[in-house]
Parts: C-alpha cells; structure tokens; sequence
C-alpha cells in the first residue's frame, strides 16, 4: 500500500541508526509530506552522515530521480548542508541545478564536522507539474576523500506526492491565512475561501477579511486572490476591530447560485467570540458577533454586498450564532443546507444546521445538534437523513457524529458518536462522493481531518463504504505526516476526482488532488 505508513515507522526517523563500525556512515530519509507547486524550496530528502574523524572531507553525492513519475515535474533540484542541526534551513546552499535526468551528481569539496552532519536535498516545482504525480529520490552513492560511503535507507517505501501551496505566508503581504472552505460549483469551477489575517495569526477580533481562491480547470491552475468580505472601518473603527472570519460556502446545485457566509467582530479588542463575552445575548453590533453573508450569480466571478443576517437566524438568548467554516450541500430535493454552529444560552457550543428552499431569500436554522460540538459538516445519506459530522471540544477525542430525517429539528446519536474516528479537536470535513461504475450509480463517504489525538498531524483521506458506520483502515490515506493548523475542506471534482484544500506542514493552505479510485483500490 503505497504512502500508507505507521506512526511507528515514521519515528524510525528520530531513533533509527546503523551499526556500522566504518569511520563514515550515513541514513538516508524522506518525511511523508507533499511536495508544493510554488514553493520554491521543498526538502524531498534527508542525509545525515556521521564522520568518526576530523580530517574527512566530503566531495560529491550521487542522487536518483528514477522513482519520480515524470522528471519534468521538476525544474530545479539542490543540496543543502545544516551542518549538526537536523532542522531545515535555506541558508547554505552546496550545490543547484536545473537540468533534471534520473541521475545528479552534487559536488562541493568541504570538511565534515566529527559527528553528525545534515544535508538535504531539494526540488523546485514547475507550475504544470502533474497533480497526480509523486516525487522520489534516493542517495546512490557518497564520495569523501577517505572512500565511498554505506548509505542506509530507512524510508525505502516513501513517495512524496505533489501538490499545490495555494496560500504562504506573506502572499499579498497577508500574514495568515487560515480557515479555508473548498467547494465545486455548478459549472465545475472550484471556489476556496479562507480567512487573509493581514496583521497577525490570531483568531478574531483582528484584521481580517474573507479572500476566494478560483479555479477552472479542477485545481491545477489559481486566479489571483480575491478579497469578498471586508467591513473596512465600518462606523469610526479601525480594521483591526471589523474583523470577519470563518467563512463557510455553499452552491445551490440547481440555480447555480453561491453563498459565502462569515462572523464579523465590531469592536471588543482583544476579545474572542467563542471565549467569555467575546459575543453576547441580544443582537446588537458591539456586543453579539454578527451572521453576515454574500452572494455570487455567475460562478463565483463577482459578489454582492454582505448582508447583516443576525436578527433573522440568531436566537435572542443565544450567545453566538455562526456559519461552520465548511462547505454546505445541496439535497436530493433541492433544499440548500450550510452548516453552521454557535454558544447556547447557557454559553456552551453547539453544531446545526441552516438552509433554504427559495435561492436564499430566507433561511431556517435547526435546533442544536449536541452541546459539546462546534465546527462541522453534513452529507445526505442514501436514505435522505443529514449526517453531521462535528468537532468534539476537549477532553473526549473522538469526532461526534449524528443524523436528522427533519432537517434539524431533531437529532439521533449515530452509532459510531465519539467512539470510530480520531481527532485532536480539530475541524474535519465530510464528502459524499458520487460516481458510475459501469451502469451503476455507487457513492462512498470520505472523511479527512489529522488522524492524532494529541496534534494536528498525520493528515489523512479515510473512506466509507457503508454509509460511514465503518472507515477501514486499509483505505487510509497519509497526505501529510507533518504538522500544521489542520483545518480540511473536501470537494468533488468531478465523476472521477476529489480535491483537498489544508493547513498543512508545507504551506498556510495546502490544495491535493486525488483519483477516487487510488482510494478505493488501497
């Protein structure tokens, strides 16, 4: 099972060595992570040598590209030295190189320390590099001036498969970005929104507004950046007290309508809307956070005005009432439903859901599904129920999950409620996916979210093929072993693929794209 890897053998990384008794010895190693479009400097592979004398001196390494699936995925390739420290850093270059074949050599004469020693080595990506694609690379031989070196590789199985830095940091000269959500429009056009945290990481209240990511032609190629949610300095505030954030996204699969929902913050500095009285009862701008939404009619290409929606969705005793930063469905009926979560009236949190049956005139919020639960994301089931599939808050680490035949007005603990997938209380995200085989119309459940209960690492596609009581492991997916924000969005393509978009280890926000059937063949 190609890139499917044990916690257990990811940490060979820090505790595995050879017994070599020769004077120079060397581990070779690939971390399980993707290799980023637009990053210009992706480490693919980990060399430490351990030099028992002073006197060595190293001359040239040999690398192979031949387990690459296309060389000219790459444009260019590098090594590094970081001398005793195992962290990467781009602030000494050995050797680079732009002409790619199966086979570089890197030569650069200079005296390894007594000791450990770290290179690595790196890969810049050309922007029509295959999605689809993985990249590898393996040491074929080390020259030093005392001979050749035994090199041991302790990642023989590791592939780093490509993908797409769609937000860093410093993009657009935004500090942060967080939070995204990923949809598929009528028209197949992909559509990220995500928070821009101009001035800083933090959370609300900040200055922030909602940017949109777009794409026509399934992930591979980004239009720039644009802004489609920004309260200014909304009545004498500076922006850095009309923050909005959160977004959560939905199409209405039969008019083609698309909405955008966020949480905007006008004054507390310093406070957060989830945290004491960050918001509170009542509806009025300053105290409760406000519901605010946008609307585009053609394809996500332009957006009106946001709207104040809090006095018709929000509960009067409630303390908070939010769209979930995740994307919404449209049902088998037509019903347009976005997912959304808020604080109760006694404070607590909750997951629900909103929806529409008239192209977003009006819209009816559910009852909450659980206290306990915030962010979430809902599918329709083959027998017409809604599945929320929501965060846990601490200290149960488990994702929660019930169902409603009655569009949230009622609730039923599904059987495998905070006991059948794992988290770190993270966001996760929920895709029904529909496709043919054959004559036949199949669907599958996929879930992703950081398979960990202590950090937001391992960031995995899981599948169901019965409606999401069972996630096999065999058909586990490893995208990331790094660690990152962890916040998922899960969008259909098309008939055949499903994309990603994450806060990964590599980059703010993170696109992967992946056949269905690579997942399902595991």
């Amino acid at each position: 099972m190609r890139n499917t890897i044990s916690l257990s053998f990811i940490l060979l990384w820090f505790c595995t060595y050879p017994s070599d008794a020769a004077s120079t010895t060397a581990i070779q190693s690939q971390t399980l992570t993707p290799v980023l479009i637009h990053k210009t400097i992706n480490p693919i592979l980990r060399l430490e040598i351990d030099s028992e004398e002073s006197q060595t001196q190293f001359k040239q390494i040999k690398v192979s590209f031949a387990g690459c699936d296309n060389l000219s995925d790459i444009q260019t390739a590098a090594l590094y030295f970081t001398g005793n420290s195992d962290q990467f850093d781009n602030t000494k270059v050995m050797d680079q190189t732009n002409t790619i074949s199966h086979s570089i050599t890197f030569s650069a004469e200079m005296p390894l320390h007594k000791g450990t020693n770290y290179f690595w080595v790196t890969v810049n990506l050309s922007p029509t590099a295959n999605l689809l694609h993985y990249i590898d690379a393996s040491v074929a031989m080390i020259q030093t001036t005392t001979g050749d070196v035994n090199v041991t590789d302790i990642t023989p199985q590791v592939r780093q498969r490509i993908g797409i830095a769609l937000r860093q940091h410093m993009d657009d000269d935004v500090h942060t970005y967080r939070i995204p959500a990923l949809t598929t429009t009528k028209k197949g056009t992909l559509l990220a929104v995500y928070d821009m945290r101009r001035r800083h990481g933090r959370d609300l209240q900040e200055d922030i507004d909602i940017g949109l990511s777009r794409s026509s032609d399934g992930g591979q190629t980004w239009e720039p950046v644009k802004v489609i949610m920004d309260m200014g300095e909304y009545n004498g505030l500076p922006q850095e007290q009309n923050g909005v954030s959160d977004p959560g996204i939905v199409v209405d699969q039969k008019s083609g309508y698309i909405f955008c929902a966020a949480v905007w913050m006008w004054g507390k500095p310093g406070k957060h809307q989830w945290s004491e009285d960050g918001s509170e009862p009542g509806f009025e701008i300053g105290k409760s956070a406000q519901f605010m939404m946008v609307e585009s009619r053609n394809d996500g290409k332009n957006w009106s005005k946001p709207k104040n929606l809090t006095r018709k969705l929000k509960q009067e005793e409630w303390w908070l009432y939010a769209p979930s930063p995740q994307a919404g469905i449209t049902l088998q009926d037509g019903t347009v439903v976005l997912p959304s979560q808020g604080r109760d009236k006694n404070g607590d949190p909750f997951s629900t859901i909103m929806y529409t049956r008239d192209r977003g005139r009006s819209w009816t919020v559910g009852n909450p599904a659980l206290v306990g639960t915030s962010e979430c994301q809902g599918v329709q089931l083959a027998d017409g129920s809604i599945m929320l599939n929501m965060r846990t808050e601490r200290p149960t680490l488990f994702r929660s999950v019930v169902t409603s035949r009655d569009l949230g007005k009622t609730w039923t603990v599904h059987p495998t409620h905070q006991k059948t997938l794992i988290e770190p209380s993270c966001n996760g995200s929920l895709l029904r996916f529909d496709y043919r085989d054959g004559n036949n119309n199949k669907s599958v459940l996929v879930f992703a979210n950081p398979h960990s209960q202590t950090s937001r690492s391992m960031h995995t596609l899981k599948i169901s093929f019965d409606e999401g009581k069972t996630w096999p492991k065999e058909n586990h997916y490893l995208m990331d072993a790094g660690r990152g924000f962890g916040y998922p969005s899960l969008t259909q393509i098309d008939g055949e693929h499903l994309g990603i978009l994450y806060e990964g280890s590599g980059s703010h926000l993170q696109f992967q794209k992946f056949t269905l059937q690579e997942l399902i063949d595991r």
